[in-house]
């Protein structure tokens, strides 16, 4: 019966300037919001404008729902938040959603979990602590701290790797003699848009940059050294893994490289080419530090607006977001500054970017195209206008955390949280695809493949939403004094974020009359739903 329901509904569903921390207050916030909205709004529009495209209809309520809170808080909103949204007729709706969404553990959560993920992988390294990391950031987005002090802090720590979780950043970089190279490719890609890494071994092929910028980079990291403690199990006697270090020692000498040519040629620390300070005995990953968050071209920031603004759109103005250049221009350079600019003057608040993305009009578009701007398809190599949503699919995190959500509707209960983060770090590994490159790249996709399926089809979280058990919200929804057609209208709400078409309608009329059992035919319906191809994408 699951079988034939699947194919009933799939077949359905394929159719388908001051600082912010001197200046808090909500009159001022607003002020500060709508300013920097309205410039992001018009020079979106003058692109579409220069391009002769016309942008596609604002998307509906519910689907800018379901958007916006993958997209804050790595989750499909739960039914009751959806029912609520569309009986809410005040005009600011939106900014209250998004207000909400930022005030949450939610969203703290996402955020730890994305940049745990960019730092040191999602399959942790030998000899660093995940959970010291996870630490570190949780109370960083908890507190709101400014992204200029995160990145500070994570590149200048020493110390136990779980009393001071920032420092499993560089420890995760370090799991291999390699004089600092990994640590040097990743943190400029990372914290400053840019890919060095390509002139490690010769000069920039696109442009000026020549194969010591990386040795000069790499200077400041030579004198981080990890130290790894063992101690001795009572059980079996023998050495164990203990817990790690970052320490840094008296590295003063210059770095030595070899030129393709085979001449030896020598490097000091510069950042981007400029000269940097020692003084007062300074490490030089405080110096390197300094110089990132007192750069008057404020890199650091036009990097997080540019990461951003892809994650949130899924495309940043250049591609990819952490190769920024010369020779990779932005598409839209004017918004990139202004943003970068109203970002710095906000203290480097992340709260605040986040609200200037989700509130502008390209946002909160629609992701039908129209016979106007079908020529904006960055997925076939065109620039991004963003005159329509361009369709991303969920990171495997977003995909349990809304399957979590469609089990129940009041989320997870935080006496087994910690078993659930267990549960979760086990069930990603499915869809981890780990590349030997010098970063140690990571990617999440669903490729299809059969243990892929068979977990989705077959798998515990699909099998406990769908159970029809007191306190999920499949039995809340069947068991509701509402005529069949709410019901079903209840669970594409909850999976899918839009009311069911007429033909939906139909087709689950007509598993309902094939069934015979109610209860079935509600748990095979809700089966099929999430287990369909538009569960899975943010649209």
């Amino acid at each position: 019966m699951r079988a034939l329901s699947l194919i009933l509904s799939l077949a359905v569903l394929q159719t388908a300037t001051l600082s912010v921390r001197a200046a808090e207050t909500s009159d001022y916030r607003l002020k500060y919001d709508t300013a920097v909205v309205d410039k992001i709004d018009t020079l979106i529009r003058q692109s579409w404008e220069d391009n002769e495209v016309s942008p596609s209809q604002a998307a509906d309520d519910i689907t800018w729902l379901r958007r916006v809170y993958l997209d804050t808080v790595g989750h499909i909103p739960p039914l009751n938040v959806v029912e609520e949204f569309v009986k809410n007729k005040d005009a600011n709706k939106y900014q209250q959603a998004v207000d909400t969404m930022l005030d949450g553990d939610s969203y703290v959560n996402n955020w730890t979990t994305i940049w745990t993920n960019l730092l040191i992988g999602r399959q942790t390294p030998d000899r660093t602590s995940r959970e010291g990391m996870q630490k570190f950031l949780r109370e960083a987005f908890a507190k709101d701290r400014p992204w200029d002090d995160v990145v500070y802090d994570i590149l200048t720590a020493e110390g136990h790797f779980e009393e001071n979780g920032a420092v499993n950043y560089l420890l995760s970089q370090m799991t291999m003699r390699d004089e600092g190279v990994q640590a040097t490719a990743k943190t400029t890609r990372l914290f400053l848009g840019t890919q060095v890494q390509c002139t490690q071994c010769h000069n920039h092929p696109f442009n000026d940059w020549q194969q010591s910028q990386f040795w000069e980079f790499n200077s400041f990291f030579r004198a981080a050294r990890r130290i790894d403690h063992d101690k001795i199990d009572p059980n079996t006697g023998q050495e164990v893994d203990d817990y790690s270090e970052l320490t840094t020692n008296d590295f003063s000498g210059p770095v030595f490289f070899e030129k393709r040519s085979g001449l030896m040629q020598v490097a000091y620390p510069k950042y981007f080419g400029k000269d940097v300070e020692f003084d007062n005995g300074k490490s030089r990953q405080k110096v390197l530090a300094d110089a990132i968050v007192s750069d008057d071209n404020h890199q650091m920031a036009r990097a997080m607006v540019n990461r951003m603004w892809g994650h949130f759109f899924g495309y940043g103005f250049t591609r990819p977001v952490d190769d920024m250049g010369p020779h990779n221009p932005a598409s839209h350079p004017i918004l990139l500054e202004h943003l970068t600019e109203s970002f710095v003057a906000s203290d480097y608040n992340m709260k605040m970017l986040v609200r200037w993305i989700t509130s502008s009009e390209a946002y909160r578009l629609s992701s039908e195209f129209n016979p106007k701007n079908e020529m904006d398809n960055p997925a076939a190599g065109e620039m991004p206008l963003f005159s329509h949503m361009y369709i991303k699919s969920m990171e495997a995190e977003q995909l349990f955390d809304s399957l979590m959500v469609a089990s129940n509707a009041s989320g997870m209960n935080q006496a087994n949280y910690a078993q659930s983060m267990r549960q979760r770090n086990e069930w990603l590994q499915q869809f981890v695809t780990t590349f030997g490159t010098d970063e140690n790249d990571e990617s999440t996709t669903f490729n299809g493949s059969i243990p892929q399926a068979l977990m989705m089809m077959n798998g515990e979280l699909v099998d406990t939403a769908v159970k029809c058990d007191p306190g999920t919200l499949l039995h809340k929804v069947v068991s509701a004094d509402e005529k069949d057609s709410k019901k079903v209208q209840l669970l594409y709400l909850a999976a899918l974020g839009r009311n069911p078409s007429g033909r939906d309608l139909a087709a689950v009329k007509k598993l309902m009359q094939i069934s015979g059992n109610p209860i079935m035919a509600y748990q095979d319906l809700y089966w099929a739903l999430l287990n369909s191809n538009e569960f899975i994408f943010v649209r």
